[in-house]
């Protein structure tokens, strides 16, 4: 192989065996030139200087500084970003696009924990298992064997806002059941609804119909506690609410009146504030089920993402184009 490009970590240094246990980081390592032992989480020392200075190619991941004019005044070889994480919002700058500086995502790697963790909350709500177990849990007595009557997966309609990647990855888990999911998304239209195999409704329609709603929007200024009162009170008794996007999508003042009167039940993954100060009525309240921001990559999940950025490290230096490149121009719209 001819010399591999330099390349350094810039991130949180904890992160670094998590994400790029032994063998993903050997396999970045056949691509690129990277000291595991140099992480830089603060890109102005002057130890990380003299590296940046003849670095090529940036793996990032979650701590990771903004990567400013000044930074990039100091990496006059940057030609790439390999981003080990979902969102880069925290640390692009206008700088990266001004000087045509590559940005690669593993979003998609991440989608796919989180679209697994809804399926399964989808699947687990139809058959009321959430609260069956909070109910026998109050009462301590089993009406044993049972029909329960209004429960059940068969033709359950889910609506899925946002055709994000995770929304996008949602839907593709939710083919092999037998559930009726539907579409809501401001930038597809009917066309795009049609190859992703569901149909396409506006937001109120799909809340009023839906007894499942999962979201999955970018948390932008147009989507700031998109579901507030009045979209909750569209949705019919019964219904289940998930959110494994951002907890400033749903008015939480809102939900938790609504859940009080138990007409409704949520799954929040997330929540806003984020974590929950331990006041919250959302953890007593009966109707809530709230998981600690989980959804995402865990455990031996996080070598999915590292793999993501040593399989884009490897189209980088053949190249080839990266398979998850960032459009830096649609961050305004995008997760």
């Amino acid at each position: 192989m001819s010399q591999r490009p330099q390349a350094l970590f810039a991130l949180a240094a904890e992160h670094v065996p998590q994400v790029f246990p032994p063998e993903v980081l050997a396999r970045l390592r056949e691509s690129v030139d990277i000291d595991p032992g140099l992480v830089a989480h603060d890109l102005t020392s002057p130890g990380v200087r003299e590296v940046l200075a003849r670095t090529e190619i940036l793996v990032t991941g979650w701590g990771c500084p903004r990567l400013d004019d000044a930074v990039l005044d100091a990496a006059p070889r940057l030609r790439a970003v390999l981003h080990s994480a979902g969102s880069v919002k925290s640390f692009v700058t206008p700088a990266l696009r001004e000087r045509k500086i590559a940005v690669s995502s593993a979003a998609a790697a991440n989608a796919l924990p989180v679209a697994e963790y809804t399926l399964a909350m989808i699947l687990l709500a139809g058959k009321d298992v959430l609260a069956a177990r909070e109910r026998l849990r109050t009462t301590r007595t089993s009406a044993g064997w049972g029909l329960v009557p209004g429960i059940g997966n068969h033709g359950r309609r889910v609506g899925v806002v946002g055709a994000s990647r995770i929304g996008r990855r949602v839907l593709e888990l939710l083919r092999p059941f037998d559930l009726r999911p539907v579409l809501t998304d401001p930038y597809v239209d009917e066309r795009e609804a049609a190859a992703l195999g569901v149909p396409l409704l506006p937001l109120d329609e799909l809340l009023r119909t839906s007894g499942i709603v999962t979201v999955h929007a970018p948390e932008t200024p147009r989507t700031h506690r998109m579901i507030g009162r009045r979209e909750l009170a569209l949705m019919p008794d019964g219904a289940v609410l998930i959110n494994t996007a951002r907890g400033s999508l749903i008015d939480h003042d809102a939900l938790v009146a609504e859940l009080r009167t138990g007409r409704l039940t949520a799954i929040l993954d997330v929540t806003d504030p984020e974590p929950l100060p331990a006041d919250s009525p959302l953890y007593d309240l009966p109707g809530a089920f709230v998981t600690p921001h989980l959804a995402g990559s865990q455990g031996n999940e996080l070598a999915r993402l590292g793999l993501a950025v040593a399989q884009e490290a490897e189209r980088l230096v053949t190249g080839a184009e990266l398979a998850h490149a960032v459009d830096l121009a649609d961050l305004d719209r995008v997760a």
